[in-house]
């Protein structure tokens, strides 16, 4: 698989290794082990209300969050303060599932905070996700910790030598566990 995964990339690499500057925000894009769960759910075959009467969100409903993600050790790694609320459908892949499935079910107004385990955010970091990059192929001057476009997705250079420039392909986040804090602000659909 290894050789595979190294073929597919290198190939990415003569197209698209570019480096590029850091500043990458993480979007949520995976299930969720909730430290607090939402109090409105919607049961299977309903009609998205919860117990009171309030319409909840449900798979295909545009929805309008805030948010503000963190890592284990309290760091944050992206927020909606200062920004437009985040918008997706539940539902659509459009974000990780944790995240999809903590906004399942909620009302307006609601808050929630769930952490989410690796396996369910960016997965796992994968060790043959990093890739050999032949030291001709890439620009002049990258350096360790440099972020580069690989294949359209951001990467890190891992290692700089003589021969190769190797390239961490995994998502910056792989292997984290992620706590988000969600308020649902608005269902358009």
């Amino acid at each position: 698989m290894r050789a595979g995964v190294v073929a597919s990339v290198a190939a990415l690499v003569v197209v698209g290794l570019l480096a590029c500057g850091g500043g990458e925000s993480a979007t949520p894009t995976a299930t969720v082990e909730a430290t607090a769960d939402p109090t409105s759910e919607a049961t299977p075959g309903s009609t998205g209300t919860n117990e009171a009467g309030e319409r909840v969100a449900q798979d295909g409903d545009t929805v309008f969050v805030h948010y503000r993600g963190t890592l284990d050790d309290g760091e944050e790694f992206d927020s909606s303060e200062g920004r437009e609320p985040l918008s997706f459908i539940v539902g659509s892949g459009g974000v990780i599932d944790g995240f999809d499935n903590a906004v399942r079910g909620m009302a307006v107004g609601e808050s929630v905070t769930v952490r989410i385990p690796p396996e369910e955010a960016y997965g796992e970091w994968d060790e043959e996700l990093i890739v050999d990059v032949p030291i001709a192929d890439a620009p002049a001057g990258l350096a360790v910790g440099d972020e580069v476009l690989f294949g359209g997705q951001v990467a890190k250079v891992y290692e700089v030598t003589d021969e190769v420039v190797r390239v961490d392909v995994n998502h910056r986040l792989a292997g984290e566990a992620l706590t988000f804090e969600i308020e649902l602000v608005e269902i358009a659909s």
